[in-house]
């Protein structure tokens, strides 16, 4: 059981920091301590809100000599409410906001873990390069948070994970000594990688306090594209088709079920369906070319060769960028256009592309039957293999009591992701929501070699102690 913090406590933390550097204001605290879908309520007895490394260390130091837990949060963008602090201090990241550095011929950005994603691909663009991770989110999430969560997006087929971006770290260990290990290395064959083991750790081995991220060229020429299909199916034929076709040009394929298309365009303003023809799925494939054109025309071929074929019903080619936003706003606002719905079972797993088909149909099946009526919402990151599967209460039924089948209805879905080799979280981390449930899902074996490496780096288990082993 840990401490709350001693008034002594909270006056060395107020010292160390400054007036600026705190807060107890209830209306300053009010939107840390809730998640947005208001799942999770939190509290603190102090936000703190170091500016620099050292504050950082100081604040952690303060913390592990007096054994109080603390959580990190960055954007509060989280969806499985590992950043909202229930009775721990909470060390806020937004005012380490520097770019420290753009390197055009290492194609690297340096950037502190409170810039926000928006502000790195802006920093990255007047460079001329890219950092290719790409979330709906990317105005309030951060880089500290975004690695401590490993975050995924819709490049990860062509680019990878957060984890592929990560070339080095600098981090505040649980004892508040500080990790400078802002390296700009693609190759660093020294032995353990302990930036790896700091990336989707949710802050439970260390505060990331700045990052080093690779960077990409600008490509010429980009084309996106919203097609109809019938079934799943025809939508990994269609991947597998576009791989083929393009080779490695293929930056996204989305999934997106005809549910989401009608929430969307009736609960989101100015979105529209383009599509003349209505089928239960929609694809948005989006190819990017080193060469000026060629995306449009790979993607021009790739879609005529799909419509001969049979295996699409219908597409549309964006003329502008625009209409391209227009197609993307689409799909990003799936979670936006669920919450007028009332509450939504929220699934966040990944199996490997071969078994999407049988994972749909199957668990569609299996609830269903359970749960009669309940409306399935299916979208995602196929290329990648991860699907979010939210499942919201029939049209006309109980919202409270589809919200209290919560749990069980998660069970199901898990235990057939289990069998089909998957992942229960596949993007969104674990956090308070599926810390315990993810145990039952992982081998004896590995929960202890994971248990050993936290209990090596944070004996006393004072950072974000309710999340992960």
């Amino acid at each position: 059981m840990i401490p709350p913090a001693s008034s002594d406590v909270l006056a060395q933390l107020k010292q160390a920091l400054g007036p600026a550097g705190w807060s107890e204001d209830s209306d300053r605290l009010a939107p840390k301590l809730l998640e947005w879908r208001d799942r999770w309520h939190g509290a603190t007895p102090l936000l703190v809100l170091p500016a620099d490394t050292a504050q950082v260390a100081a604040v952690i130091g303060i913390c592990a000599r007096a054994g109080v837990a603390v959580t990190p949060q960055g954007g509060n963008t989280g969806l499985v409410g590992g950043q909202i602090p229930q009775g721990e201090i909470l060390l806020s990241t937004e005012r380490l906001r520097a770019v420290r550095a753009v390197d055009p011929l290492d194609d690297v950005i340096v950037a502190e873990a409170g810039v926000t994603l928006a502000a790195a691909h802006a920093a990255a663009l007047e460079a001329g390069r890219r950092l290719p991770l790409d979330l709906a989110s990317e105005g309030t999430a951060t880089i500290g948070g975004l690695i401590s969560t490993n975050a995924g997006g819709t490049a990860v087929l062509r680019y990878g994970t957060m984890r592929a971006l990560v070339l080095g770290l600098e981090a505040v260990l649980p004892d508040g000594s500080v990790w400078n290990g802002l390296k700009r290395l693609r190759k660093d064959n020294t032995g353990y990688d302990l930036k790896q083991l700091l990336i989707g750790a949710e802050g439970t081995l260390g505060v990331i306090t700045a990052a080093s991220l690779r960077l990409v060229p600008i490509l010429a020429s980009r084309a996106v594209a919203l097609v109809a299909v019938e079934e799943p199916r025809q939508a990994i034929d269609l991947l597998v088709l576009a791989r083929g076709q393009t080779g490695g040009e293929v930056e996204a394929f989305e999934l997106i079920s005809r549910l989401g298309v009608d929430l969307a365009v009736r609960n989101l303003p100015g979105v529209r369906d383009p599509l003349a023809t209505c089928t239960p799925w929609i694809v948005l494939v989006e190819i990017a070319s080193a060469r000026t054109g060629a995306a449009e025309a790979a993607l021009e071929s790739l879609l005529a060769d799909a419509m001969d074929s049979g295996l699409v019903a219908d597409a549309v080619l964006a003329q502008s960028g625009e209409q391209a936003k227009a197609f993307w706003a689409l799909r990003e606002g799936q979670s936006a256009a669920q919450k007028p719905e009332g509450p939504a079972w929220k699934h966040d797993i990944s199996v490997p592309i071969s078994a999407i088909v049988e994972f749909l149909d199957t668990a569609a099946a299996e609830l269903q039957k359970r749960f009669p009526g309940v409306r399935i919402d299916a979208f995602g990151h196929v290329g990648d293999g991860n699907i979010h599967f939210d499942v919201l209460a029939p049209a006309a039924g109980d919202g409270a009591g589809h919200a209290a089948s919560r749990d069980e209805g998660a069970r199901l879905v898990h235990d057939l992701v289990a069998s089909l080799g998957g992942s229960i979280s596949a993007e969104h981390g674990l956090g308070s929501m599926k810390t315990a449930e993810a145990v039952t899902y992982k081998s004896p074996v590995e929960v202890a070699a994971l248990r050993a490496v936290r209990l090596a780096l944070d004996p006393g288990r004072i950072m974000n102690p309710r999340v992960l082993f």
